[in-house]
């Protein structure tokens, strides 16, 4: 395979690229207010936050954009550490662990507030979970919580009597679960979104708190969503309340007043602006309207590199850029075809030439060294072998293969990344290939409905820890979305997942990743690296390998 010099060759010029001072101003139209006033730094945060996203219930949304700000908003019984995303005391101020590893009994704190002035108390807890784990809300992260006993019995109906999971709440103040077997990684899991609570008397204010609201029925989204997550209707606990949501344009928080642990929240608010676009992001980021960017157009990292150094970032990220497969219908429901895909990219040269960003060619699914974990099955790239595969199908240099469709969501390095992908495969085997992009929530319709053929995903670890990345793709997992299952992978993941020695646990993820990896339900592209913007004004902001920054510890100086 040559090297997509042609790429290489597009990189812009980057001549007004100098970040000038901050405007005292907002922009005219931008939607924008200046990052900081002359003398007394302002403590509010501008961050650019990708697309409008979908929802702000915790129980319901999936995605990264979603994930930035509802951290912001509500609080759980543990929380990360800044540095290193350790778990830390949060609504719990400490906790205690059985001997046999399988129950933990939570502490909580008395102070703990909802912004509308409520004590949080144990009884929340309990009553979230069980709204999580209610089936009719049919909540694609309700598997984080099957390490409970009896949660994915209740989650799959063949339990109705939640009092039968593993939860319970003796008093306002303790709360405790049980858990099916040890899990070395629960205080981890625990800091993700589908563990945060959710003030539930709220939401049923505005509806059936255990029906899910889908997306607007034209596909073409617009507001949706329960409307307990609007301003003047959301109740969190966490330290900034919702203040603001312009649609498409940005989302305020600000301080809260009841939070337990105000004191040390230094930011007064946090513009979180919705910007598909990553040209528009950064030139924001220039004009002064950006303290930190979500992205970086990949024609920009090279210019950065050179002649702002100070503020690009590229730190380690824990996930992984991949295609998935719809293999339901033909002829990609034929694992030949999936595995000639997949051996036909030159992940190598994606890499070096079109990211530039630092990442790794990702011939597996779980990132190198998570948790001490590194995989040992890989896809090769290997184009006579893929030609014999495909031909062994029926379709020897491609003759008789219809053309096949691949799915983005809207955004110009996932386009150029497709582009160079679609080239390959016409190459190499014949293949020819429709590149259709989607705006952000009709793509996670698509994705989630399986109206699609390949599809553009990536995916970042919830927890540092391989499970992450394994477990979605069990039978009727909720990030599944492939229609791909395989009795021998749940066993041994399921079997991993009853087993508290890493040893064992590791030996039985990489006999199932070599199962993934030769069935192909998935093509791995490449493990990401964090690359973006940031103003040097902006503290307490560290590189973690989540990408995780509880906004309580960050400020402005």
């Amino acid at each position: 395979m040559k090297p997509l010099c042609w790429l290489a060759a597009a990189a812009l010029s980057l001549s007004a690229c100098s970040p000038k001072q901050p405007s005292p101003e907002p922009a005219p139209g931008s939607g924008t207010a200046a990052p900081a006033k002359s003398g007394k730094v302002e403590q509010i945060l501008h961050k650019g936050n990708g697309a409008e996203p979908a929802d702000l219930d915790p129980q319901i949304v999936t995605g990264v954009t979603e994930h930035h700000l509802i951290m912001a908003l509500q609080e759980g019984l543990v929380i990360e550490d800044p540095k290193d995303l350790h778990p830390i005391p949060g609504v719990a101020e400490k906790w205690d662990i059985s001997s046999d590893g399988k129950v933990y009994t939570f502490h909580l704190r008395k102070n703990a507030r909802w912004s509308n002035g409520q004590p949080v108390v144990a009884k929340d807890f309990l009553e979230a979970y069980k709204r999580m784990l209610t089936p009719s809300l049919a909540s694609q992260y309700a598997y984080m919580h099957f390490v409970v006993k009896n949660a994915e019995a209740f989650n799959k109906g063949t339990l109705t009597d939640f009092s039968q999971v593993g939860y319970a709440a003796p008093d306002d103040h303790t709360f405790s679960l049980t858990l099916e077997s040890p899990t070395p990684y629960l205080l981890s899991l625990m800091c993700h979104t589908s563990w945060l609570p959710v003030h539930v008397p709220t939401v049923a204010k505005f509806g059936d708190p255990y029906q899910r609201i889908t997306m607007s029925k034209d596909g073409k989204g617009g507001a949706q969503g329960n409307k307990w997550t609007r301003p003047g209707n959301y109740v969190g606990n966490g330290p900034f309340v919702l203040a603001e949501w312009r649609e498409n344009e940005v989302i305020i928080v600000k301080r809260s007043p009841t939070y337990w642990d105000a004191a040390t929240v230094k930011l007064d608010a946090i513009h979180f602006h919705s910007i598909t676009s990553q040209e528009t992001e950064e030139r924001e980021f220039r004009a002064g309207n950006l303290h930190i960017t979500e992205t970086l157009p990949l024609s920009k990292i090279d210019v950065y590199k050179k002649e702002n150094p100070a503020l690009l970032k590229i730190d380690p990220y824990l996930g992984v850029y991949f295609y998935r497969i719809n293999t339901t219908k033909p002829p990609l429901n034929n694992r030949r075809v999936r595995r000639a895909l997949a051996m036909t990219v030159d992940r190598e040269s994606l890499v070096k030439y079109v990211t530039k960003g630092g990442q790794l060619p990702a011939h597996s699914l779980v990132p190198p060294d998570t948790a001490g974990y590194n995989g040992t099955a890989r896809v090769p790239t290997d184009i006579a072998a893929a030609k014999k595969l495909l031909a062994e199908a029926g379709f020897p240099d491609g003759k008789g293969l219809p053309p096949i469709q691949l799915l983005y969501n809207t955004q110009e390095a996932h386009r150029i990344i497709a582009e160079a992908i679609q080239q390959m495969w016409k190459k190499n085997l014949g293949i020819e290939v429709e590149l259709l992009n989607q705006e952000w929530k009709v793509y996670l319709d698509s994705q989630r409905t399986m109206n699609y053929q390949i599809c553009r995903a990536g995916w970042i670890g919830d927890y540092n820890d391989p499970n992450t990345f394994m477990d979605m793709w069990l039978k009727d997992g909720g990030q599944n979305e492939t229609g791909w299952t395989n009795p021998e992978y749940d066993r041994l993941v399921r079997a991993a997942g009853a087993t508290g020695e890493q040893a064992k646990r590791y030996e039985l993820f990489q006999k199932a990743e070599a199962i993934l990896m030769d069935e192909c339900p998935i093509i791995p592209i490449y493990f990401y690296t964090r690359v973006h913007l940031q103003r040097p004004n902006v503290k307490g902001w560290y590189p973690t390998i989540l990408d995780n920054h509880p906004y309580k510890f960050v400020w402005m100086e």
